[in-house]
């Protein structure tokens, strides 16, 4: 589930191996750049930790930040 918290949206996502991790965060990569909206991310081994918020908009929460959020939990 996400959480908004100090105006970003945020989950951890977590997987069997790095490979998984790692194959996960590519596709996520290709969505958000055909989006046009990038995540703040990072990678330990086997879990992936994203905060989504618009730059553009101030670092706030928008609509943009829960339509890809929305997309990335389709790619679980």
């Amino acid at each position: 589930m996400w959480t908004e918290e100090d105006n970003k949206l945020k989950k951890t996502f977590q997987f069997d191996d790095f490979v998984q991790a790692f194959s996960f965060m590519t596709r996520v990569a290709i969505v958000a750049e055909k989006m046009d909206h990038h995540p703040n991310w990072s990678n330990v081994y086997n879990q992936v930790n994203i905060e989504l918020n618009t730059h553009d908009a101030g670092n706030i929460v928008t609509e943009r930040d829960h339509k890809l959020a929305a997309e990335i939990d389709k790619l679980i």
